[in-house]
């Protein structure tokens, strides 16, 4: 669920975009097969880093002119020329790039998924040891937000834009209407599930036309019931590990969800790209929504008094009996700069890239709304443009002891691709828990 800055909801639409063009941007063979290795960057001192080009860009800009004047500018000999690609263009011009002789010296992308055939392919800098002996590196950033972009333990990424944790919402003035809790616990939640249907209430919102809102569900329930270390096995490539028990019991509670009627009936062909799950969710006939946190600049886009007046958001439930921390979260934790191995200037490179460890750097995020995975954010929240709304989402992150990376996202366009088709069908009951299951270990 990688995503863009924009100030209309427009995250969303950016990451369904990304997902689809990324099966030909990150193709091995043709990176392997391109280029030679004398080297990247536009010549002499000066580095080329890619941004994908939208309204946030000018955090990044700010950030290259401050470095260049820098006085580790001077001591690296090296300066920074930002090139802003357009957002329909980012990924195959990146995949065209880094199998060229002018392949960027630094980059934006997702983590994970995004990033792992550059790794496999030799074109990544492991910045593993770079931040373990850099104090402002390593302690610059939320430890799960830092280990989230991560490819089998090792660090690719420096964190360079705001965080985006999936959220449960709810309309304030329907829980107060029916006397109602947001609910801290599964039980809880059925329990007001039940009482919500008894008012004619549709419990929760959900894009299903669209798929990937349901995969949240998903990633929430196997976080809660097994942990973190249960996807992380698939992330790694063990397709064995769509095996563990926690996957499908994790399919059975969807089920029930749905037999049960917590989405209505016609959620399949709702969706939150067009704006249908959003104007369901915010004109009272559905008392919740769980969503990514852009879910709040959706809201305020489109229907701006209840965004200030009724918009409540909560922390995932718990559950009873489940192996998973409750702090855990999942969603988009950030995106993350990387370095080209190939880069004729390591040291100017990571230079820069401490730029974004910078206090002036996650001030520049707040005042763009985002919220910095800086660890001293929290001192810069006051400014942000809603301050309660931003420090919820940065506590929720900060005690965090896992920040899971959206599935689709950490798998790659391929089998991330194929894994929400299996996803679509469990939600619309074209396959059973064991049949998603099934299915899911033949994504190999």
């Amino acid at each position: 669920m990688g995503s863009i800055t924009s100030s209309d909801g427009g995250r969303t639409f950016s990451r369904r975009w990304v997902l689809g063009a990324g099966a030909a941007a990150l193709a091995v063979p043709a990176l392997a097969a391109c280029g030679d290795d004398g080297g990247s960057g536009a010549g002499g001192g000066t580095l080329t880093a890619f941004v994908y080009g939208d309204d946030a860009v000018k955090v990044q800009q700010a950030a290259v002119d401050r470095f260049n004047k820098s006085a580790a500018a001077k001591r690296t000999g090296g300066r920074v020329r930002l090139e802003k690609v357009p957002g329909s263009d980012y990924l195959p011009k990146l995949r065209t790039a880094m199998g060229s002789p002018s392949a960027p010296d630094v980059f934006f992308n997702w983590g994970g998924g995004s990033i792992k055939a550059y790794e496999e392919a030799g074109r990544l800098t492991d910045l593993t040891d770079v931040i373990e002996s850099d104090s402002g590196l390593k302690d610059g950033f939320l430890p799960s937000v830092l280990a989230a972009g991560d490819l089998k333990g090792r660090h690719y990424g420096i964190p360079m834009r705001g965080m985006q944790p999936v959220i449960l919402f709810y309309n304030k003035s329907v829980f107060t209407e029916q006397r109602l809790q947001p609910p801290t616990t599964w039980d809880q939640l059925l329990d007001v599930n039940a009482k919500l249907k008894k008012a004619g209430i549709t419990p929760f919102a959900l894009g299903g036309a669209d798929v990937w809102p349901e995969l949240m569900w998903l990633e929430y329930l196997v976080d809660r019931l097994g942990g973190p270390e249960v996807f992380r096995r698939i992330q790694d490539g063990d397709a064995e590990g769509w095996g563990d028990p926690t996957v499908l019991r994790a399919a059975e509670m969807v089920g029930e969800l749905i037999d049960d009627g917590a989405f209505g009936s016609k959620f399949t062909s709702v969706s939150y790209v067009n704006g249908g799950a959003p104007a369901v969710f915010a004109r009272g006939r559905a008392a919740m929504h769980l969503m990514g946190s852009w879910e709040y600049s959706t809201q305020l886009g489109k229907f701006p008094d209840f965004a200030k007046r009724d918009l409540g958001w909560a922390a995932f439930p718990r559950i009873e009996d489940g192996k998973g921390s409750p702090r855990n979260v999942v969603g988009n934790p950030t995106n993350y700069w990387s370095v080209n191995a190939r880069t004729r200037n390591k040291d100017a490179a990571i230079a820069f890239l401490k730029e974004c460890a910078s206090r002036e750097y996650a001030k520049a995020l707040v005042a763009n709304g985002d919220v910095p995975t800086t660890s001293n954010a929290a001192l810069l929240l006051g400014s942000a443009p809603n301050p309660e709304y931003a420090l919820f989402q940065y506590k929720l992150v900060e005690d965090a002891p896992a920040f899971a990376l959206s599935w689709d996202q950490a798998l790659g366009d391929e089998l991330g691709t194929r894994m929400l088709t299996e996803t679509g069908k469990l939600f619309a009951g074209r396959s059973t828990p064991a049949e998603f299951v099934a299915a899911c270990k033949g994504l190999k």
